[in-house]
């Protein structure tokens, strides 16, 4: 059983930085693509950042120059460095991973997609 656990939300001032956290657990070989989205009520959830195996990464203009997507394959870990921060980035955060659980799913490119729960990410003063 994959899941991923997302760590490291909670309360910012406007320009301060936060970092999450998107940790795989259980049975697997490797993260592929990963990325982390964000929700606020009302509102579909929307790309924040993605990343590929091979490191190439994409962002959403609003937070081009602000955060950074990174990974650690060694851990099988995610992360978004968050920076500069404005109160408009308020919301709850998810990640979403493409993993593989063995080497011969990693080889046929066969991947099972799993959401972390959310974590929420509050920027006032």
């Amino acid at each position: 059983q994959v899941q991923l656990v997302e760590s490291g939300g909670g309360l910012a001032q406007p320009g301060g930085s936060l970092r999450l956290s998107c940790a795989a657990s259980g049975t697997i070989f490797s993260i592929n693509a990963a990325a982390w989205y964000r929700q606020t009520p009302g509102k579909q959830r929307e790309l924040v950042a993605a990343i590929r195996s091979g490191g190439s990464t994409v962002y959403a203009d609003s937070v081009k120059g602000r955060f950074t997507i990174s990974r650690d394959n060694a851990k099988n870990t995610v992360y978004l460095q968050m920076s500069s921060l404005r109160p408009e980035d308020t919301a709850v955060y998810y990640c979403n991973a493409h993993c593989s659980i063995s080497y011969a799913d990693y080889v046929n490119q066969r991947y099972l997609e799993r959401w972390g729960q959310g974590t929420l990410v509050t920027v006032s003063s």
